[in-house]
Order: C-alpha cells, then structure tokens, then sequence
C-alpha cells in the first residue's frame, strides 16, 4: 500500500515531462531536423499553455535574407500574436548561401537555371518539415498558413506557385514571384505564352509597400537572376484561380490599399494590400492577411 502513492505521483511526473517534452520539441535553442537530400532545420514558437498535443493550426513564416529560423522564433510578439489566433509558429533555416564573398542565409525562392545558389529544393525541404510538424503535435496540415517577408516572402510565392500540397492560403509580405515565371508552353490567342503555377489554384493575400526600394514593386536585377514584378505574379495567380482581369473589391481602410478578386471560376480569391511604407512589415500586417484569407472581400 506505500508504493501506491509513489507510483501515481511517478506517473503523474511522467505525464507532465512527456507533456512538457512535446511543448518544448523543435523550440529555441535546439532545433529539430528533417533528414535526407532536401534536409535541414526548423524551430517552432508555441504557446506556454500549449501541451503539445494538436488544437493549433500551423503558420510557417521564411525569414528574410541573412536570418534564420532562430531569429524568427525570438519574436514573441510574432509568435504571441499567432497564438492569439490559434496558429504555431514555424520558422525553417533557409539554406547557406554565397552572397557578396560571405556565407549567409537566404531563400534561392525561383526555379534555378545552370548557376544553381543552392542544391537543396526548398518546396520539398518546407513539404517535410510540415508533415514532420503533423507528425509530433497531431496537426491538420490543411489549415496551414504559409507566409514571409522579404526574400521569404518571394519563397512563401515560390512555394504557392510549386507546391501541390494543401494549404488554407499564402501570405507573402514584401517578395515577389520571382523570375523565371513558370512556362506552360501552350501559346494563347493572343500570342502569348500560358503562365500557371503548377502547384494549382491557392489563395493568396499579398501585402507590399508602396515606398519599398529594397524589393520595389517592379523587382529589379541582381546579378545574373531578378525579384520579380509584383504585378507580374499577380497575374500569374489570378490566371491560375481563374479570376476576372477586374478587381471586384477595391477599398482604403487605415493604412492599407486592398483589391480583391473573388469571382474566381476555382473559389481561391487573390488580395493585394499596398501600405504607403517601405521595405517593412506595417502594424496590422498579420490580422489583414489572415482576414484577407477567410474574407477577401472585407
């Protein structure tokens, strides 16, 4: 009759580490690790009351040049702000990278021609660390909100425009689809080229300033690849869900532009929001994108 109360309270101590376990799995300072040919790290940023056991949908955000995972994981405020709204915070490294005779982290983000930047496909890499993330907290990979900013924002379109898997929507913040555009190879009635993302229809709010220089809204060239139009993958976007060439929704609220096209043949609206600041992330980025998701045309 002794051992009794020791067995329940072991018990009950098992339970709480194996919970506590679970909560702190893949969190700063130890990332966890997807192996193989498209391997690498990623680290998530829960809720403290989170016990590691399903109930959050999943948000991966791709850090901007030079950052990583780790540096997008400290920011409480990110990672408060999306547990408010029932998301987990999911932050990959991008691959290391030569940039200006110095290793750094960012996201090649374009289908790579004969001068490759980095021999990892990072749409495969971001396919293994969510059904790694489904796998250890019980997730529903369909509710998953993929999202950027900056060189992650061109990989957040990088990865819409490629992908086939599910996800709720797409949030890139200051990054274009970047060039080459994909090439269907059929020629329209107009003479051009057919231009679809072969990962099919997606919706996608995207969010850019009107003032940004650093990825101006009409991309510019660097070295031997270019940023991309914003406009320009717009288009592509809209030609993929299938949506009228005119905007149906149109507004200024606060700091944002926003139009909207909903009449989409396939159901996936595309929102572009403009906020008169530069190469930022504006207050209200994140409750603008995710409403712009769930009601495009609000």
């Amino acid at each position: 009759m002794r051992i009794l109360p020791t067995l329940l309270f072991a018990a009950a101590f098992l339970a709480a580490f194996t919970s506590a376990q679970a909560k702190t799995a893949c969190a700063l300072p130890t990332p966890c690790e997807v192996t193989g040919e498209n391997g690498g790290t990623y680290y998530v940023a829960a809720p403290e009351d989170w016990d590691g056991n399903g109930g959050l949908k999943p948000f991966v955000f791709y850090h901007g040049h030079s950052g990583s995972g780790a540096g997008v994981a400290k920011n409480k405020g990110l990672a408060k702000s999306l547990a408010e709204q029932g998301y987990l915070l999911i932050a990959p490294d991008g691959p290391m990278l030569r940039y200006r005779n110095r290793e750094t982290r960012g996201w090649p983000a374009r289908v790579q021609g004969e001068i490759k930047r980095s021999d990892r496909n990072d749409v495969k890499f971001t396919e293994a660390v969510l059904r790694d993330v489904a796998q250890r907290f019980k997730l529903n990979l369909d509710d998953t909100v993929i999202s950027g900013f900056s060189s992650g924002g061109s990989m957040a379109w990088h990865f819409s425009c490629y992908s086939t898997m599910q996800v709720a929507g797409v949030v890139p913040v200051a990054g274009a689809l970047r060039r080459p555009h994909p090439n269907n190879g059929v020629v329209q009635a107009d003479g051009s080229i057919a231009r679809f993302c072969p990962g099919g229809p997606r919706k996608v709010v995207h969010i850019h300033g009107w003032s940004d220089k650093q990825v101006p809204l009409e991309g510019r060239g660097i070295g031997e690849w270019h940023q991309g139009d914003v406009f320009a993958s717009l288009d592509v976007q809209r030609r993929t869900n299938r949506c009228n060439s005119r905007p149906d929704m149109v507004e200024a609220k606060g700091p944002f532009w926003c139009r909207a096209f909903t009449s989409c043949e396939t159901g996936q609206a595309v929102k572009f929001c403009l906020h008169p600041g530069g190469h930022g992330m504006p207050q209200g980025w994140l409750e603008t994108g995710l409403n712009g998701l769930s009601n495009p045309g609000n």
